[in-house]
């Protein structure tokens, strides 16, 4: 990994104010509570304050330990612990108790369970229905290794959206994920559209990559027929991940989206602050076609 002899000085668009107040407190006390892990947490998200103050938490399931080593992620990587069968109805209470209308689901990778985790990812879902009537769902999920049988028992529960990110352009993707496969997430977003649902991806940017290779994403993910994109700036957990090589403009994060717009999409979430779920209930009602 190419390391930089200094460590560029975060811009003023990057500085956030932190604030608590009750929201924020009782979203906390309910997770705690429920034994949920959220991707909020472990992977370090700068919106956390944000979003918990509004009611809203992504809910990440399959424990907090990844069984993979992606270089841009926070989240613990090694040997996970078994599944907690108990979980699913934990993840559906905690939603309950926050009083949700919308809800996100995502998970670590479980590489080493025969489905990669599916059955589990579909009965969370399902749970979350029936305890939440009326509820939407966004499942951000894995590749499952581009297993389809695997990715169906998923799409079978009947998420709203389904969202699987590419992170990046095809030319840095072996740099930032340890097992993920550019083409082969293409192909898990056409599976998802091809199937019927609403596929929606995220990428970073400011790893190295030019504008060309991001309008060439955006061409990419139009073949497939995913119309919902999120674009926001890496931002380096640590010094051991891999080194953020740019801190972009926000008027260029206002080109992307003016750009990917003229091209085709529906929606896109582009600025320095955007994550995958960042104000992911404005994505249900999207119309795709």
């Amino acid at each position: 990994m190419q390391v930089r002899e200094k460590i560029l000085r975060k811009p003023d668009w990057l500085k956030i104010k932190i604030s608590n107040n009750n929201e924020f407190a009782s979203v906390s006390k309910i997770l705690e509570e429920n034994e949920v892990h959220t991707i909020c947490v472990s992977g370090n998200c700068p919106n956390k304050h944000e979003c918990w103050a509004r009611g809203t938490a992504t809910i990440m399931i399959m424990g907090n330990i990844c069984t993979r080593h992606c270089k841009f992620c926070n989240v613990e990587a090694g040997h996970p612990l078994p599944l907690d069968k108990n979980e699913p109805i934990k993840v559906a209470r905690s939603i309950n108790l926050m009083k949700l209308k919308h809800c996100v689901l995502t998970s670590v990778d479980r590489d080493d369970l025969p489905d990669y985790g599916a059955s589990h990812w579909a009965r969370t879902i399902q749970e979350v229905k029936i305890l939440n009537p009326g509820i939407t769902i966004e499942s951000l999920i894995p590749d499952f290794n581009g297993d389809f049988d695997k990715l169906d028992i998923v799409l079978s529960a009947g998420s709203d959206v389904v969202s699987h990110n590419l992170e990046t352009v095809r030319n840095i993707t072996p740099k930032l994920r340890s097992k993920a496969e550019y083409d082969r997430s293409l192909m898990v977003l056409g599976h998802i559209s091809k199937m019927g649902h609403t596929a929606k991806s995220g990428i970073m940017v400011g790893v190295g990559e030019t504008k060309e290779e991001v309008f060439e994403l955006m061409d990419d993910l139009l073949k497939v027929n995913c119309k919902i994109l999120t674009i926001g700036q890496y931002l380096q957990p640590s010094l051991k991940h891999y080194p953020v090589m740019e801190y972009v403009h926000p008027d260029v994060f206002a080109e992307y989206k003016e750009v990917g717009l003229q091209k085709g999409f529906r929606f896109i979430e582009s600025g320095p602050m955007v994550r995958s779920s960042y104000f992911a209930e404005r994505h249900i009602n999207v119309e795709l076609k």
